[in-house]
């Protein structure tokens, strides 16, 4: 089979963030929540551990139904772990998802429905109750997931309304990263409001009559250059890629069994960009087979960002024009990330 070609023209070009981009705010933050809990309904998938049994024993007490652990024999129930992140400022009847692992000899818990279960923080509160139908992950059935499967009880309590004082963590501790947020931001208000402390810690002061929401506001969205990086997040389980527009990716070269994948800086002039077909000694694509269709790729079609900095949003939407499978996509992108050619980090969530 003839080999894919996709050509990305390249002109480096440095983009702009802000500093919400590259930092976080002190004191704002997500909490992990845990929790045990049984699952049931299983197809002769779960385990037979004497904890599982000893767990279903005290519901069913709790139920005014007792019975001897010794004497149930049911494999269609299973012990599970949950977990969940409860993010800054979540009020009660917010939803949140779960990740939920086995933890006895349980061969798969796809399918299965997770009972109530309490869900804490570290300090022992609970903080949300979980509950629902289990989706088992691809290659481990042992563990899954549940989206909106919990419901938010509890609040933690924090208020930025009586606020003076912010301080602002970089993702990266860099000291030329540092000074430039630091002097963008006095800048931004006319006064040394921004005292940096370290290569990661700006303390910034909050101007009299203006409320706390409002300054945080306007100092996340002061933008800077920065080579500090912005992140892709690739769902495994439900096949999707989350990335910004912006994030752009350097000259490298990826040859795989059924395509091959170019990036390389442009020799073309901007009467070219404009009207390549006028230019016949031009290489602006090939002719390719995607399984036993033909497909004609013209890189000016596929790419609409190529005068610039093509990015991975470019890179994603030719690679869908080429239909490719989401899956070479995803992998793609791991080896561009493995190669240092993208200006992100990847994140991936399974």
């Amino acid at each position: 089979m003839r080999k894919l070609l996709l050509l990305i023209f390249l002109n480096l070009t440095l983009y702009s963030q802000t500093i919400k981009d590259i930092s976080n705010i002190v004191g704002i933050r997500e909490n992990q929540l845990i929790g045990h809990g049984l699952v049931v309904g299983l197809p002769g998938t779960g385990d037979k551990s004497q904890f599982t049994m000893q767990s279903l024993q005290n519901l069913l007490r709790n139920s005014y139904i007792k019975i001897p652990a010794s004497s149930i024999k049911s494999k269609n129930i299973a012990t599970v772990m949950v977990t969940a992140v409860l993010p800054p400022f979540a009020k009660q009847g917010d939803k949140l998802k779960l990740k939920i692992s086995s933890i006895g000899d349980a061969k798969s818990i796809d399918g299965g429905q997770l009972l109530l279960t309490q869900l804490k923080g570290v300090d022992g509160r609970v903080y949300a109750l979980a509950q629902g139908t289990i989706i088992g992950n691809n290659n481990i059935k042992t563990s899954g997931y549940i989206y909106n499967g919990a419901i938010v009880e509890n609040e933690i309590d924090y208020s930025l309304k009586d606020e003076e004082i912010f301080r602002l963590s970089l993702l990266k501790h860099d000291a030329k990263t540092a000074s430039s947020v630091e002097d963008k931001i006095n800048e931004k208000f006319g006064k040394n409001i921004a005292v940096a402390y370290d290569t990661r810690t700006i303390e910034v002061t909050k101007p009299l009559g203006m409320s706390a929401i409002k300054f945080i506001s306007k100092v996340q969205n002061i933008e800077l250059d920065s080579d500090m990086k912005k992140k892709i997040v690739i769902d495994q389980v439900k096949e999707i890629i989350i990335a910004g527009a912006d994030i752009t990716i350097n000259p490298v070269t990826i040859s795989k069994k059924d395509f091959t994948l170019r990036i390389k800086k442009s020799q073309l002039s901007d009467q070219d960009w404009e009207d390549p077909a006028a230019n016949p000694g031009v290489d602006i694509g090939d002719d390719v087979k995607v399984g036993d269709k033909p497909v004609e790729i013209n890189i000016f079609n596929a790419l609409v960002n190529t005068k610039q900095a093509p990015t991975v949003s470019d890179l994603m939407r030719a690679m869908k024009l080429m239909k490719l499978d989401i899956n070479d996509i995803i992998d793609t992108i791991k080896m561009l990330d493995s190669l240092g050619a993208i200006n992100a980090e990847v994140e991936i969530v399974r």
